[in-house]
């Protein structure tokens, strides 16, 4: 565990997107807060979601602003890669690594580092659901 496991000070680490902001992405990162005492989030650039074959409707720089703006977040820095995660573990002095439980089981291996937790997703809330809803509603009716 990492040695910032004391009542004083406990960060919590997690990571996303963040397109489209909307309540599902809330509900995780009040939840991802409650876990500690300062929540730490990486939000995955431009280029990154690109080479995961992603397209975000909102800019990095805006998704950034946004999360900057949630009370439940402490600080917001950029996901650039995959690999970066064991590192950003340890420079943040993470406590807890948060994902939600569509990713179980994938980042078990930075249990090494540090508590590891996959928290429910909100049901029938994503930003997927939100733009086929985008699309329904301005596709024209016959």
């Amino acid at each position: 565990m990492s040695s910032s496991d004391s009542s004083e000070s406990r960060i919590v680490i997690t990571y996303g997107t963040y397109d489209l902001f909307h309540p599902g992405h809330v509900r995780l990162l009040k939840r991802a807060k409650a876990l500690g005492t300062k929540l730490v989030v990486g939000v995955s650039t431009d280029a990154f979601n690109s080479r995961k074959g992603k397209k975000s409707i909102m800019s990095f720089e805006d998704r950034k602003i946004v999360l900057e703006a949630c009370r439940y977040v402490d600080e917001v820095f950029a996901e650039d890669d995959w690999d970066q995660k064991s590192s950003d573990v340890v420079e943040k002095n993470a406590s807890v690594f948060v994902m939600g439980d569509d990713w179980k089981g994938k980042f078990d291996f930075l249990k090494s580092h540090c508590e590891v937790v996959y928290l429910p997703r909100t049901p029938d809330v994503s930003t997927t659901t939100i733009k086929h809803r985008s699309v329904q509603l301005n596709t024209p009716q016959d």
